[in-house]
């Protein structure tokens, strides 16, 4: 009788109990890609936006299979779809949170730090994920990014040091024009 109601109140948990095997999945996947990139991650695919969609679909894949019968992603139009790109992502499948200070001590593991720069061949978006150790007094919060260019190797760094030290379009501070802020998967919102 026990079981039986621990199964159920399994089931009766908000939704963002659900998420905790998730998040911690996102972590070990996305940290695991700085160490060496996984081979199922296609070439083709490995730049920002292509890791928030590898890890994610990863974490889905271990966790809750059964989400992916239908794409996690919208494209630009609302509708899903496999791919979208660092604007899409944003645009269509996560939420933002804000640019302030709170919210950057607030994030989680899957939030995303955005960022648009202007380039002479048009806007640039850059998206890195944020990995918070569920002990927050013994490791700092990282953030795991690709940088972008064809065969780079997934990076990581530690978020507050993007603060302070990062050169100024990279930091994820209010007063830089370039950082769009702090982002969190829509699903993980309700």
């Amino acid at each position: 009788m026990l079981s039986l109601l621990l199964l159920l109140s399994l089931h009766a948990a908000p939704a963002s109990a659900d998420e905790a095997p998730l998040r911690r999945e996102v972590a070990r996947v996305a940290i695991a890609q700085v160490r060496q990139m996984d081979p199922a991650w296609h070439p083709a695919q490995r730049d920002c936006a292509g890791l928030v969609r590898f890890v994610f679909r990863s974490a889905y894949r271990r966790w809750r299979p059964e989400r992916l019968a239908t794409p996690l992603w919208r494209d630009a139009r609302g509708a899903p779809g496999d791919f979208a790109d660092a604007e899409t992502l944003l645009a269509q499948s996560f939420t933002p949170l804000g640019r302030d200070e709170a919210t950057r001590e607030s994030l989680r593991t899957g939030d995303v730090v955005a960022f648009r720069l202007e380039r002479d061949a048009g806007p640039v978006f850059h998206l890195m994920l944020v990995v918070r150790p569920e002990d927050k007094a013994h490791a700092p919060t990282r953030v795991v990014y690709h940088p972008g260019e064809p065969g780079a190797a997934v990076r990581t760094g530690v978020l507050q040091s993007l603060v302070t030290e990062a050169p100024l379009e990279w930091r994820p501070v209010s007063q830089n024009t370039a950082f769009l802020g702090f982002f969190r998967f829509k699903e993980w919102t309700r």
